[in-house]
Protein backbone atom coordinates (compact mmCIF):
# COMPACT_ATOMS: atom_id res chain seq x y z
CA UNK A 1 0.00 0.00 0.00
CA UNK A 2 1.35 3.08 -1.05
CA UNK A 3 1.34 6.43 1.59
CA UNK A 4 -1.04 8.08 -0.28
CA UNK A 5 -3.54 5.05 0.07
CA UNK A 6 -2.61 4.48 3.31
CA UNK A 7 -3.56 8.07 4.47
CA UNK A 8 -6.77 7.87 2.07
CA UNK A 9 -7.39 4.41 4.19
CA UNK A 10 -6.98 6.10 7.35
CA UNK A 11 -9.01 9.00 6.38
CA UNK A 12 -12.22 6.75 4.94
CA UNK A 13 -11.93 4.99 8.41
CA UNK A 14 -12.32 7.61 10.65
CA UNK A 15 -15.24 9.27 8.33
CA UNK A 16 -17.05 5.76 8.45
CA UNK A 17 -16.74 5.35 12.21
CA UNK A 18 -17.45 9.50 12.93
CA UNK A 19 -20.76 8.52 10.94
CA UNK A 20 -21.82 5.52 13.11
CA UNK A 21 -21.48 7.86 16.22
CA UNK A 22 -23.84 10.35 14.99
CA UNK A 23 -26.01 7.94 13.64
CA UNK A 24 -25.79 6.11 17.44
CA UNK A 25 -26.48 9.54 18.67
CA UNK A 26 -29.53 10.60 16.47
CA UNK A 27 -30.81 6.67 17.16
CA UNK A 28 -30.25 7.42 21.29
CA UNK A 29 -32.27 10.78 21.37
CA UNK A 30 -34.91 10.05 18.57
CA UNK A 31 -35.94 6.67 18.55
CA UNK A 32 -38.15 6.55 21.77
CA UNK A 33 -35.52 3.97 22.71
CA UNK A 34 -35.28 4.65 26.78
CA UNK A 35 -31.97 5.45 27.65
CA UNK A 36 -31.30 3.20 30.36
CA UNK A 37 -31.35 0.49 27.54
CA UNK A 38 -29.50 2.35 25.12
CA UNK A 39 -27.17 5.35 25.93
CA UNK A 40 -26.15 7.84 23.21
CA UNK A 41 -22.25 8.40 22.67
CA UNK A 42 -22.20 11.34 25.05
CA UNK A 43 -23.24 8.99 28.03
CA UNK A 44 -20.63 6.46 27.16
CA UNK A 45 -17.96 8.83 26.94
CA UNK A 46 -18.91 10.44 30.31
CA UNK A 47 -19.24 7.37 31.57
CA UNK A 48 -15.20 6.62 30.58
CA UNK A 49 -14.02 9.27 31.81
CA UNK A 50 -16.14 9.35 35.38
CA UNK A 51 -14.47 5.99 35.65
CA UNK A 52 -11.02 6.72 34.54
CA UNK A 53 -10.89 10.01 37.00
CA UNK A 54 -13.11 8.88 39.45
CA UNK A 55 -13.25 5.07 39.31
CA UNK A 56 -12.07 1.84 39.22
CA UNK A 57 -11.10 1.77 34.99
CA UNK A 58 -7.89 1.47 34.86
CA UNK A 59 -7.35 -0.82 37.36
CA UNK A 60 -10.14 -3.30 35.58
CA UNK A 61 -8.39 -2.88 32.33
CA UNK A 62 -4.98 -3.58 33.68
CA UNK A 63 -6.56 -6.99 35.25
CA UNK A 64 -8.08 -7.63 31.89
CA UNK A 65 -4.73 -6.61 29.77
CA UNK A 66 -2.42 -8.24 32.40
CA UNK A 67 -5.07 -11.71 32.45
CA UNK A 68 -4.92 -11.47 28.48
CA UNK A 69 -1.29 -10.89 27.81
CA UNK A 70 -0.08 -13.99 30.70
CA UNK A 71 -3.00 -16.75 28.53
CA UNK A 72 -1.78 -15.29 25.14
CA UNK A 73 2.21 -16.01 26.02
CA UNK A 74 1.71 -19.17 27.83
CA UNK A 75 -0.14 -20.33 24.80
CA UNK A 76 2.22 -18.91 22.16
CA UNK A 77 4.90 -20.79 23.94
CA UNK A 78 3.39 -23.95 24.26
CA UNK A 79 1.84 -23.68 20.98
CA UNK A 80 5.09 -22.99 19.27
CA UNK A 81 6.95 -25.98 21.00
CA UNK A 82 4.45 -28.22 20.13
CA UNK A 83 3.81 -27.12 16.89
CA UNK A 84 7.54 -27.26 16.28
CA UNK A 85 7.72 -30.73 17.16
CA UNK A 86 4.59 -32.47 15.58
CA UNK A 87 5.33 -30.41 12.44
CA UNK A 88 9.17 -31.87 12.24
CA UNK A 89 8.07 -35.19 11.82
CA UNK A 90 6.11 -36.99 9.51
CA UNK A 91 5.31 -39.73 11.75
CA UNK A 92 3.73 -37.58 14.51
CA UNK A 93 1.67 -35.50 11.69
CA UNK A 94 0.05 -38.65 11.03
CA UNK A 95 -0.82 -40.33 14.44
CA UNK A 96 -2.04 -36.42 16.15
CA UNK A 97 -2.79 -33.87 13.08
CA UNK A 98 -6.03 -36.05 12.92
CA UNK A 99 -6.81 -35.38 16.51
CA UNK A 100 -5.74 -31.94 16.20
CA UNK A 101 -8.33 -31.40 13.94
CA UNK A 102 -10.64 -33.27 15.73
CA UNK A 103 -10.58 -31.17 19.39
CA UNK A 104 -9.75 -27.91 17.36
CA UNK A 105 -13.43 -26.94 16.47
CA UNK A 106 -14.63 -28.23 20.03
CA UNK A 107 -15.64 -24.55 21.92
CA UNK A 108 -13.56 -23.46 24.81
CA UNK A 109 -16.44 -23.36 26.77
CA UNK A 110 -16.83 -27.42 26.86
CA UNK A 111 -13.46 -27.69 28.97
CA UNK A 112 -14.34 -25.01 31.46
CA UNK A 113 -16.47 -27.15 33.54
CA UNK A 114 -13.58 -29.51 33.80
CA UNK A 115 -11.36 -27.07 34.74
CA UNK A 116 -13.45 -25.74 37.08
CA UNK A 117 -13.87 -29.21 38.60
CA UNK A 118 -10.05 -29.30 38.79
CA UNK A 119 -8.82 -26.06 40.16
CA UNK A 120 -12.43 -24.63 40.71
CA UNK A 121 -13.61 -20.85 40.11
CA UNK A 122 -10.24 -18.83 40.25
CA UNK A 123 -8.16 -16.79 38.29
CA UNK A 124 -6.60 -19.98 37.51
CA UNK A 125 -9.14 -21.41 36.01
CA UNK A 126 -9.46 -17.95 33.87
CA UNK A 127 -5.48 -18.39 33.00
CA UNK A 128 -5.99 -21.87 32.20
CA UNK A 129 -9.09 -21.35 29.49
CA UNK A 130 -7.07 -18.51 28.01
CA UNK A 131 -4.41 -21.06 27.09
CA UNK A 132 -6.61 -23.42 26.41
CA UNK A 133 -7.94 -21.59 23.75
CA UNK A 134 -5.80 -19.34 22.34
CA UNK A 135 -3.02 -22.56 21.73
CA UNK A 136 -5.06 -23.79 19.00
CA UNK A 137 -4.51 -20.80 16.08
CA UNK A 138 -0.60 -21.28 17.58
CA UNK A 139 -0.36 -24.53 17.33
CA UNK A 140 -1.76 -25.58 13.79
CA UNK A 141 0.14 -22.40 12.44
CA UNK A 142 3.19 -23.46 13.24
CA UNK A 143 2.68 -27.46 11.99
CA UNK A 144 1.86 -25.78 8.91
CA UNK A 145 4.73 -23.48 8.73
CA UNK A 146 7.25 -26.15 9.95
CA UNK A 147 6.04 -29.30 7.92
CA UNK A 148 5.72 -26.88 4.60
CA UNK A 149 9.83 -25.83 4.42
CA UNK A 150 11.17 -25.04 1.53
CA UNK A 151 12.72 -28.82 0.10
CA UNK A 152 14.99 -27.55 -1.34
CA UNK A 153 16.18 -25.23 2.33
CA UNK A 154 16.10 -29.03 3.94
CA UNK A 155 18.82 -30.53 1.09
CA UNK A 156 20.96 -27.12 2.53
CA UNK A 157 20.78 -28.89 6.23
CA UNK A 158 21.14 -32.15 4.80
CA UNK A 159 24.26 -31.12 2.92
CA UNK A 160 25.76 -28.56 5.94
CA UNK A 161 25.16 -32.14 8.05
CA UNK A 162 22.93 -29.79 10.83
CA UNK A 163 20.91 -32.13 13.07
CA UNK A 164 17.06 -32.24 13.37
CA UNK A 165 17.19 -29.69 16.54
CA UNK A 166 19.73 -27.01 14.39
CA UNK A 167 17.81 -27.75 11.36
CA UNK A 168 14.35 -26.28 13.28
CA UNK A 169 16.09 -23.55 15.13
CA UNK A 170 17.98 -21.97 11.56
CA UNK A 171 16.05 -23.42 9.24
CA UNK A 172 12.40 -24.59 9.79
CA UNK A 173 11.31 -22.10 12.75
CA UNK A 174 12.65 -19.01 10.67
CA UNK A 175 11.05 -19.81 7.59
CA UNK A 176 7.37 -20.28 9.36
CA UNK A 177 8.03 -17.33 11.10
CA UNK A 178 4.41 -15.24 8.76
CA UNK A 179 2.15 -18.20 9.90
CA UNK A 180 3.40 -18.48 13.61
CA UNK A 181 2.71 -14.77 13.97
CA UNK A 182 -0.54 -15.13 11.94
CA UNK A 183 -1.42 -17.51 14.26
CA UNK A 184 -0.45 -15.34 17.34
CA UNK A 185 -2.35 -12.85 16.06
CA UNK A 186 -5.05 -14.59 16.08
CA UNK A 187 -4.53 -15.90 19.46
CA UNK A 188 -4.10 -12.75 21.17
CA UNK A 189 -7.70 -11.87 19.78
CA UNK A 190 -9.36 -15.29 21.44
CA UNK A 191 -7.37 -14.42 24.90
CA UNK A 192 -8.99 -11.12 24.92
CA UNK A 193 -12.58 -12.72 24.42
CA UNK A 194 -12.13 -15.49 27.12
CA UNK A 195 -10.29 -13.42 29.66
CA UNK A 196 -13.76 -11.60 29.96
CA UNK A 197 -15.93 -14.76 29.87
CA UNK A 198 -13.69 -16.00 32.47
CA UNK A 199 -13.94 -12.88 34.18
CA UNK A 200 -17.88 -13.29 34.28
CA UNK A 201 -17.75 -16.58 35.47
CA UNK A 202 -15.01 -16.51 38.34
CA UNK A 203 -15.99 -12.83 39.23
CA UNK A 204 -12.72 -11.43 39.24
CA UNK A 205 -11.84 -8.04 39.21
CA UNK A 206 -11.29 -7.16 35.13
CA UNK A 207 -13.63 -5.23 32.73
CA UNK A 208 -15.41 -8.52 32.20
CA UNK A 209 -17.02 -8.69 35.53
CA UNK A 210 -17.26 -4.84 35.43
CA UNK A 211 -19.74 -4.86 32.53
CA UNK A 212 -21.54 -8.05 33.48
CA UNK A 213 -22.63 -5.82 36.86
CA UNK A 214 -22.94 -3.10 35.10
CA UNK A 215 -26.01 -4.84 32.57
CA UNK A 216 -27.56 -6.38 35.88
CA UNK A 217 -27.91 -2.80 37.45
CA UNK A 218 -29.17 -1.35 34.43
CA UNK A 219 -26.68 1.03 34.28
CA UNK A 220 -26.18 1.09 30.60
CA UNK A 221 -23.75 3.86 29.99
CA UNK A 222 -21.59 2.13 32.00
CA UNK A 223 -22.27 -1.16 30.41
CA UNK A 224 -21.56 0.70 26.78
CA UNK A 225 -18.35 2.54 27.94
CA UNK A 226 -17.08 -1.16 29.18
CA UNK A 227 -17.35 -2.83 25.85
CA UNK A 228 -16.06 0.50 23.98
CA UNK A 229 -12.80 0.01 25.92
CA UNK A 230 -12.33 -3.73 25.55
CA UNK A 231 -12.59 -2.86 21.76
CA UNK A 232 -10.44 -0.54 21.82
CA UNK A 233 -8.08 -2.80 23.81
CA UNK A 234 -8.52 -5.64 21.01
CA UNK A 235 -7.73 -2.46 18.48
CA UNK A 236 -4.57 -1.41 20.47
CA UNK A 237 -3.10 -4.74 20.62
CA UNK A 238 -3.57 -5.79 17.18
CA UNK A 239 -2.32 -2.81 15.66
CA UNK A 240 0.87 -3.68 18.56
CA UNK A 241 1.66 -7.31 17.38
CA UNK A 242 0.71 -5.87 13.63
CA UNK A 243 4.15 -3.19 14.26
CA UNK A 244 5.76 -6.10 15.66
CA UNK A 245 4.92 -8.64 12.96
CA UNK A 246 6.13 -5.79 10.12
CA UNK A 247 9.39 -5.45 12.15
CA UNK A 248 9.98 -8.98 12.30
CA UNK A 249 9.22 -9.96 8.62
CA UNK A 250 10.70 -6.83 7.31
CA UNK A 251 13.46 -9.07 5.40
CA UNK A 252 10.78 -10.49 3.29
CA UNK A 253 10.14 -6.87 1.84
CA UNK A 254 13.76 -6.69 0.84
Amino acid sequence: MTPRAKVLWMIGSVCVTALIVVAWQMIANYSGIPAVFLPGPDRAWRALVTGFTTGDLTQLSMATVERMIYGWVLASLAGIVLGAIIGSSKIAREYVAPMLEMVRPVPVSAFMPVVIAIVGLSGGMVLIVIALGAIWPVLLATVHGVSSVEPRLMEVSRSLRLGRLQTLWKIALPNSQPDILAGMRIGLTVSLILAVIGEMLTSEAGLGYHVLVAARAFRSADLFAGVILLGLIGLVSNVALQEIERYMLRWKQR
